[in-house]
């Protein structure tokens, strides 16, 4: 790749945000260099490129910085434009993506918060009956969550559930509560599972004794999950 064309991404290796870039950077199968940064003593460069919110992720495309994770998967779809695609070409198809993917960002930020350990009875109950929402949209074929991964290239919303609930086995594990119920949600648990399994996820996921160790430092009050 042409240092013209030479694209950085800044992140942390935990972060649900940062891994939705990731993910959708190898999907489109655009070669990306990883900066790893430490939230405790922010880089130069972090500050530089993203002097409001000082968050990751940031990806560097031809020197210019692109930030917040939502606007960066539009930027990547739009600059290679190229299949696969992560939204939809229709407008109206587009639309209900979009409306999906603020949906999953809001079942993000409640688990999250479960995670925490803030309010954690709340936001559980919070947590879950978004869940049931989202199993329901699943069912009503007309809403446009198409969990059939078969024959077709991962999508804007696979990359977007399966960076949020891929994880929910050591989560479940350490944290104690049930995260994926397959008798509540179980076109949710299939379509998470189905997308576990994909070599492109298996390759981008972090090792599990890693996500270990750190899910039992957070649970004990430690760095806070960056958010953006």
């Amino acid at each position: 790749m042409g240092e013209e064309n030479k694209v950085t991404l800044h992140g942390m290796w935990i972060s649900p945000y940062v891994n939705r870039v990731q993910l959708a950077l190898k999907v489109k199968g655009i070669t990306f260099e990883y900066v790893e940064e430490d939230l405790s003593n922010k880089s130069p460069l972090l500050l530089k490129y993203n002097p409001i919110h000082k968050k990751v992720p940031v990806l560097v495309h031809n020197g210019k910085p692109v930030s917040e994770s939502f606007v960066i998967l539009e930027y990547i779809d739009e600059t290679w434009n190229n299949e696969p695609r992560l939204f939809p070409e229709d407008p109206y198809e587009r639309s209900r993506v979009r409306f999906w993917a603020s949906y999953i960002q809001q079942v993000t930020e409640c688990m999250l918060k479960v995670l925490k350990d803030e309010g954690q009875d709340k936001a559980l109950e919070e947590f879950l009956e978004k869940l049931n929402v989202l199993e329901d949209g699943i069912k009503n074929s007309s809403l446009g969550i198409d969990t059939n991964i078969e024959g077709r290239n991962m999508g804007l919303l696979d990359i977007m559930i399966v960076v949020t609930l891929g994880g929910y086995k050591v989560q479940e594990q350490v944290f104690g509560v049930k995260i994926l119920d397959p008798d509540k949600t179980p076109l949710l648990c299939s379509w998470v599972t189905s997308l576990i399994e994909l070599p492109i996820v298996k390759e981008y996921a972090p090792p599990h004794d890693k996500v270990l160790s750190f899910l039992h430092f957070l649970k004990q009050g430690g760095l806070k999950t960056p958010r953006n």
